[in-house]
């Protein structure tokens, strides 16, 4: 049964609605809706002017709609009487191409007519901040080895389970929060889900995360490496494909439990990583993380080769147990839709081409990476990782043309701004040249 938001607001005490979309760049917008309102928002979507965000748009363009899914509706747990809503944009009566949620449900249903279902879950990481993001928030927490590390878990208490008491009242299945392997860095998890579910649930908690970080007095921070000395903050992702109940990468007999459309689906990952790096990786501090010198903790916890191993955490691609890999590559500020969608688009890729995702390797990348000659290099910054994904047919073909040339044009623009600016180091490197 179709759910009726103006009827939901007065059976959950809902004042007002959140309609939100990602841009691009991964930029959550909204407009703030009464619940007087809402009936005809669910019909027609909430007007905004696209060329104002991260999209390719222009002033000339007719009004954007975001048009709200009311399966997303997800009332907030620190302000209850506001329900968010996940939403697909809408523009001359058609889906805008490049909308992030427009391209992973496509992607989906072109894996929905094939009889498969990816099923995913992430894990967060993230940065607690001083508010002006120049500093970790916790002046104690300075371990050289803060992994894991209990009291500065415990002095993040309020934060940390404010965050994990809302997501089991929203039903996700939290099951775990730990500090992880940088100074003021966290992780938290939940069960894995459909990919659409996942990454809806992935986009909330980031903006959950800022949200109640914020009302702490503190700042919740995905950028993949705000501190040079510290492990970077990563999005893993880990990937499954069902057909109903019978998950297909689960085999007893295959090497390590897993079938082979489960390596052709790890081949297409393979095959086109450095392409979905400027996806997985979409920022110029992206690479910093994945190109990483040794940190104070003594790992960086990141990939810089494309290659896949067992239960081996120094490889872009992981295979912890039967039935699943994790992908190693992506960062904080991925978008979560591009992140889904792109993975699904690499993995049927390999699955249709039965791609050969090479021989296994499992040896520590981090101190003998140096001995295997043919082993890919992941991309060394934005430019090099855009050039590859303006080469691809994959991105074309499968995430589309009119995503390829927006994401193209829109992240150029970013890099030659970057580019642009004049650094402390050039100066102090090549002014007495």
């Amino acid at each position: 049964m179709a759910i009726d938001l103006a009827e939901t607001a007065k059976e959950l005490g809902l004042k007002y609605f959140l309609i939100t979309y990602l841009d691009l760049f991964g930029v959550q917008r909204a407009k703030l809706v009464p619940a007087a309102a809402i009936a005809g928002m669910q019909k027609n979507g909430a007007g905004f002017a696209g060329f104002a965000t991260w999209l390719d748009l222009s002033p000339a363009d007719p009004d954007m709609f975001a048009i709200p899914d009311p399966a997303t509706l997800t009332p907030l747990p620190w302000k209850p009487e506001v329900g968010w809503l996940a939403s697909d944009i809408w523009m001359a009566g058609k889906p805008v191409g490049h909308g992030p949620r427009v391209i992973l449900k496509t992607l989906i249903a072109r894996a929905a007519a094939l009889g498969l279902q990816m099923k995913s879950g992430v894990e967060c990481e993230f940065f607690l901040t001083t508010p002006d993001g120049m500093a970790i928030s916790d002046p104690h927490d300075n371990a050289a080895k803060p992994c894991y590390d209990s009291n500065a878990l415990m002095r993040r208490y309020e934060v940390i389970t404010e965050l994990c008491d809302a997501m089991l009242s929203l039903g996700w299945g939290a099951y775990q929060n730990d500090h992880e392997d940088a100074n003021g860095q966290f992780e938290m998890n939940w069960n894995y889900d459909d990919a659409l579910v996942t990454a809806d649930r992935h986009v909330f908690f980031k903006f959950m995360a800022k949200s109640i970080a914020e009302a702490h007095g503190l700042r919740a921070t995905f950028m993949p490496k705000p501190f040079l000395g510290l492990t970077g903050s990563g999005c893993h992702a880990h990937i499954s494909l069902w057909r109903g109940n019978e998950n297909l990468f689960a085999d007893e007999a295959g090497p390590l439990g897993v079938s082979k459309l489960g390596y052709h689906f790890i081949g297409g990952t393979i095959a086109h990583a450095d392409a979905l790096a400027a996806v997985l990786n979409p920022t110029v501090n992206s690479y910093k993380r994945i190109n990483a010198p040794r940190t104070l903790s003594g790992a960086t916890w990141a990939p810089n080769t494309v290659t896949y191993s067992g239960n081996n955490r120094t490889h872009m691609i992981r295979i912890p147990e039967p039935g699943r890999f994790e992908m190693r590559l992506a960062d904080g500020a991925v978008n979560p839709y591009l992140l889904q969608a792109a993975l699904l688009a690499a993995g049927l890729d390999g699955i249709g081409k039965q791609t050969d995702p090479g021989p296994r390797l499992d040896i520590n990348m981090y101190t003998d990476g140096h001995t295997v000659k043919d082993a890919k290099r992941l991309p060394l910054n934005l430019l090099d990782a855009l050039r590859a994904f303006e080469g691809s047919s994959l991105v074309k073909e499968s995430l589309g043309a009119e995503f390829a040339a927006a994401y193209a044009k829109l992240k150029y623009g970013e890099w030659h701004e970057y580019a642009a600016h004049l650094s402390a180091w050039e100066r102090q490197a090549t002014l007495d040249c």
